[in-house]
């Protein structure tokens, strides 16, 4: 069904319109979900259009409608923190599986580098953002409110002006995991270590940290690092630690990068692992399985999570009523080596 008989030509809305015995305009509203079109006839004219292997130029319509079809995915989080220096790592894990939804609406996801300075918001053409743990006065945020581009939060809001909707990521049920585990392997006196910032996780963290402190009698031992320093960040507040509490026999350090370090410097102090002191940490990302020994670390269920987001900003993008908040399944402890005292022989 060749609309010249030779097939020397792509098919145009108009080849379309004709096998359809429809009007152009009729085809377009039917093939873009718009307008007032009988169900049956919509039907009809898509499966014509793809017979006759009909494809809409995108280029075209983006531009009669104003739109990118593009959507991106942004944090002020450094790749110290949310990739290291192989680039993998909680940012992209969440990338690939946004990437995946948005495609199925036809949205492509523009992968912008950690937010710090400068201005890499301003000059992508996108039509909205996902924006990964907002931190107070996240700089990410503030420029997409500047362009007046809609963004949703993964990870909740941690502003008290900041109104977007947002996924869970059940920081307080994570820590409660972590520091329940540590409990249960034997801990007595654990410390934690977190970033510098106030994103969700380490907020919760914290909060959850000192009411079980309290309730269980814990010396509160409490280190922060800065986000850019990676490994050497979480190994020199271990360190300094362990200098200043040598009793510790646990450590839950919520950034894997830091939980890396955090391994090194009590192996450099002459401790075991888990035997004299456990590590825990947040996210099961390559750093947590390939660390030696392996870390205890929390499924938070990132591509179910990444999904929500999308969807959460593509329905505020299509003037869709959209809940304030989506939540990500409950987080499933994954228990290694770095913290089982309980099967290990005397």
């Amino acid at each position: 069904m060749s609309p010249s008989g030779s097939g020397a030509r792509p098919p145009t809305i108009a080849d379309v319109a004709r096998a359809a015995s429809v009007s152009p305009t009729t085809v377009s509203h039917a093939l873009n979900g718009i307008g007032k079109v009988d169900p049956r006839t919509r039907e009809r004219i898509k499966a014509i259009a793809a017979e006759l292997g009909y494809r809409p130029n995108l280029r075209a319509q983006r531009l009669r409608r104003g739109e990118a079809k593009a959507i991106a995915l942004a944090s002020s989080m450094p790749f110290a923190v949310a990739g290291g220096p192989s680039r993998l790592g909680f940012y992209m894990e969440v990338a690939a599986a946004a990437a995946e939804r948005a495609l199925v609406h036809g949205y492509a996801l523009v992968l912008v580098p950690p937010v710090r300075t400068g201005s890499p918001l301003y000059s992508v053409d996108i039509d909205g953002a996902i924006v990964v743990e907002p931190d107070t006065e996240d700089v990410a945020v503030a420029q997409l409110r500047e362009r007046g581009l809609p963004y949703v939060a993964l990870g909740r809001p941690v502003s008290p002006a900041e109104a977007a909707p947002y996924v869970d990521l059940r920081g307080a049920a994570v820590a409660e995991l972590l520091l329940g585990h540590l409990r249960e392997q034997g801990a007595r006196r654990p410390a934690l270590i977190v970033g510098d910032g106030a994103r969700h996780s380490g907020v919760d963290a914290r909060a959850v940290y000192g009411l079980a402190a309290a309730r269980h009698g814990w010396e509160p031992m409490v280190a922060t690092a800065p986000e850019e320093g990676g490994e050497q960040a979480g190994y020199d507040a271990c360190a300094s630690l362990l200098a200043a509490h040598p009793g510790i026999d646990a450590v839950c350090a919520l950034v894997d990068t830091f939980a890396v370090g955090a391994v090194q410097a009590i192996v450099d102090s002459g401790r075991r692992i888990p035997q004299d002191i456990a590590v825990v940490t947040r996210y099961d990302g390559l750093r947590a399985r390939t660390c030696e020994p392996p870390l205890t670390a929390v499924d938070l269920h990132l591509d179910h999570a990444a999904s929500e987001a999308v969807e959460l900003l593509l329905g505020r993008l299509r003037g869709r009523d959209t809940p304030p908040v989506a939540t990500a399944p409950e987080p499933r402890l994954i228990a290694r080596a770095s913290s089982l005292r309980g099967a290990l022989t005397p």
